[in-house]
């Protein structure tokens, strides 16, 4: 039984993608500092798997917190989700940004390096495409200049390991995946930022439970369909499915190159307003909303070609998207 461990775990996609390995027969130990979820989510996975993840509260930032995990417990792979993730908060804190982001990334593969582990499987983002010539978009197609710091930090751990794998002993994979949304079948784990939402699904979920008074879609000027911004709309189950065929491939010496790519995605584009019709639709909530002004590093319309994914690691986005919206309203239901 090989051990994974999960930074980020107990995040949004961090603790779907653990629920998964578990499933799976994978052992799972999560590293989080909390800076954007609660411990309590280790309790909800339990619940959900009947197995308890090793917890381990870090800063993985700090190159002493982060060799001590390793120093400690046999690690046979990991999967980094750990990360600072809003786009418009990095574009107003972008040094805090590469900080984090990089640090991190730089003190997993060290302590890889250290300790003669193999495998990583990196948390990446369509964002590294920046804004695309054209949809839907494939792997080869090239990376643009980034919209936003924090896409660029996306491209940098990519770059980084680009190098890194170079000499083969650390195999990388690197997971594009497009916009997460949705909750857990059993409203046990969900998106739940501390705080303002940065994201659209749960400042939706939010304003229909009452505890916001208005939803802001960003721009509606935009040239697209009905003015809004376009986006590839992934259930959260199916992103973790992902990174769990991801890690499988790795342990069966299946890649073709020591770092790989893979767009993880639908290969639907649908905009804001297709989101605010579905929500509204399952939920039988009509949303109050208004339009604001646009968003600063938003790309205007993004979808996967998701060809490669499906041919080399067999896996294909099963759940619709009135299963996101609705159980991402089931999980806010829940809360209340």
């Amino acid at each position: 039984m090989k051990t994974i461990l999960v930074t980020g775990g107990t995040g949004y996609i961090g603790s779907h993608t653990v629920v998964e390995l578990q499933s799976k027969g994978y052992e799972v130990i999560i590293a989080d500092n909390l800076a954007n979820s609660s411990a309590d989510v280790v309790d909800r996975i339990e619940k959900i798997t009947g197995i308890r993840p090793v917890f381990i509260k870090a800063d993985l930032s700090k190159e002493q917190e982060a060799a001590a995990i390793f120093d400690t417990h046999h690690i046979d792979g990991i999967i980094n989700f750990a990360a600072y993730k809003a786009v418009g908060e990095s574009c107003e804190k972008p040094i805090e940004y590469y900080q984090n982001n990089l640090q991190i990334a730089l003190n997993m593969l060290a302590n890889m390096k250290r300790m003669g582990i193999q495998y990583f499987v990196q948390s990446s983002s369509c964002t590294v495409y920046g804004e695309p010539k054209h949809n839907p978009i494939n792997e080869d197609c090239p990376t643009m200049p980034a919209t936003s710091p924090y896409g660029n930090t996306k491209q940098m751990v990519e770059e980084i390991l680009h190098f890194v794998t170079k000499s083969g002993d650390i195999k990388a994979i690197a997971l594009r995946y497009f916009n997460p949304i949705g909750a857990h079948h059993t409203a046990l784990i969900g998106e739940l930022p501390n705080g303002i939402p940065n994201n659209l699904i749960p400042y939706i979920t939010q304003t229909a439970a009452g505890l916001r008074q208005q939803l802001t879609v960003f721009g509606n000027d935009y040239p697209t369909p009905d003015g809004t911004c376009i986006r590839d709309y992934i259930h959260v189950v199916d992103l973790a499915k992902a990174h769990v065929v991801a890690m499988d491939r790795c342990f069966e010496n299946r890649n073709k190159s020591n770092l790989e790519y893979f767009n993880i995605g639908t290969g639907n584009g649908f905009s804001v307003l297709d989101i605010i019709r579905s929500f509204e639709k399952v939920s039988g909530v009509k949303l109050n909303y208004c339009f604001g002004k646009r968003r600063e590093g938003d790309v205007v319309q993004i979808w996967a070609d998701t060809t490669l994914a499906e041919k080399e690691l067999g896996w294909k986005a099963e759940l619709s998207l009135d299963q996101m919206t609705l159980s991402a309203w089931h999980w806010q239901q829940q809360l209340q």
